[in-house]
Order: C-alpha cells, then structure tokens, then sequence
C-alpha cells in the first residue's frame, strides 16, 4: 500500500500542465476550459507581451482572445477573475470589452515550454490574463491575474460587500469616492475591508487596525511605493506601485479613502 500510495503521489506531482483546467461561470453553468484544448483553437496564436507586468521583461505566450471565452458579456457586466493563491482581481467587463486598443489574452502554458519562474520564486502558470497595448486602456498591473483558476460574473462589489462603502452623504466627487474606485482596482485584489471581500493573499486593511491609524503618513506612501522600504523581507508578495500603476493623484485618493474608512469598522 505504501508503495502504491507513493507511486500515485509521484504520478500527481508529475502531472504536465495539460491537465490544467479553467472553470468559466457566466451564469449559464460552468464551462471547463482545458489547457491542451485551447493551445489546439484556431484563434490561439503567439504573442509578444512587452514589459510583461509578472515577468518585468518582454514575454511571448501561446494564447487566445479573451473576449472568445466570455461570449455574451455586456459592458454592464463584473467579472471576478480567481487565482490558486487566493488573489481575485475585480474587473468590469467594459474593460474587456474597451475600444480604445488594448487586448486582454489567455496565455497558457505548455507542457513542453513551461514559463520560467517569477521573479520571488513563483509560478505564473498555467493560465495567465495578459494584455497587449494596455496603456490605451488604462489596465492597472492588478488586472494581470496570473495562476488563475476561475472566471464568474457576478454582480459588483458595492453590492456584494455593503460594509467597504463610504459614508453615502460624501460629494459624488469626493476625494474619498475617487479613493474608493481606486482601493477597487489596486488594494481589493489581495485585501478585505471590514471583514468583507473575496481576497485571501493578504490582511484586512481596517480590522483590527486601519493602516493609516498605525502608520505615518510618509512611510505608508513609501510602503505602498516599495514594501521593502519599510521592511525587508524576501518572502513578501505584494509589489510596489510606481508612479505608473498609481499616479501621485490617485495614491492621496486611495489614503484619504482608508482615513475615511477607520471610521467606519464594522464587522470585527
């Protein structure tokens, strides 16, 4: 029996990457996508993505046109991409569907040219959300979900989590609002707020404490910047945003969005 036991463990461990599955839910069922089948459409093709925002340097991927796996999506429509490392990046369909130039992709890995390891030891396959000229669009580095393991259509997030709101009584064009959609699309990846979100890579960011309530206003800035600024760390995965991924601008927005929120615990 050990023996056996042995010799299915190794079989699982050695599994090749075509045996990866990607679940699609568009509220119609879920669809399950497998890698060998994709790399064999006749719209996989390979792409060169430069300034890959997982590998830092130019990649190129054997991969399909997104929008051919979500058929029937509106602009209206949230989408909620989920990875094996608990991260789950929110992104609305407009996005996906954008006119301005920018593609989104599904890179996929094959068996016989696995992708090189990221940068920190990690691995990105074997399904990867990819764009090509995503400055048209304005995507965020955080819309790159890599390790991904589903795809639903849900309804979006000021609906399903209530408790990460700002006071309803702000200004529409508010600071704190603008901070809001930005905390959406960079922070609520990787975090929950108040108990509430489908993230699970890291803490929650006003339970037990706020982090502007414990840390200085300029070493939050340069934390948000370059984490190991503030503490080195080798094993940390979140990554900075530069100037790039988040403007000056929208940086004030999304604190002043946190100040507003240790106000607002609820959920301890």
């Amino acid at each position: 029996m050990k023996l056996l036991a042995a010799y299915l463990l190794a079989l699982c461990l050695t599994l090749p990457a075509t045996a990866a599955e990607l679940k699609v839910d568009l509220g119609h069922g879920v669809v399950t996508y497998h890698s060998e089948t994709l790399l064999k459409r006749g719209d996989a093709r390979t792409i060169s993505v430069p300034g890959d925002v997982a590998f830092r340097r130019t990649m190129h991927f054997r991969a399909v046109p997104l929008a051919a796996l979500l058929e029937g999506i509106h602009p209206g429509d949230h989408l909620q991409f989920v990875a094996g490392d608990g991260f789950a990046a929110e992104i609305p369909a407009a996005l996906l569907l954008n006119t301005q130039g920018s593609e989104a992709w599904l890179a996929i890995e094959e068996a016989a040219r696995p992708w090189p390891a990221l940068p920190g030891h990690g691995r990105a396959g074997p399904f990867y959300v990819v764009w090509t000229r995503p400055q048209a669009a304005g995507v965020g580095p955080e819309q790159w979900p890599y390790q991904l393991a589903s795809i639903r259509k849900l309804a979006d997030v000021a609906e399903r989590f209530p408790a990460i709101l700002p006071a309803s009584s702000l200004p529409p064009d508010s600071e704190v609002r603008r901070g809001f959609a930005v905390f959406q699309r960079t922070c609520f990846a990787c975090h929950t707020l108040n108990g509430q979100g489908d993230a699970r890579l890291g803490p929650d960011l006003n339970l037990p404490h706020n982090p502007t309530e414990y840390l200085r206003a300029d070493l939050l800035r340069a934390f948000i910047r370059n984490p190991q600024s503030l503490r080195r760390w080798p094993q940390a995965k979140m990554q900075g945003f530069d100037t790039h991924a988040l403007s000056d601008a929208d940086l004030d927005a999304v604190l002043a969005y946190l100040r507003h929120m240790a106000g607002r615990k609820s959920g301890g």
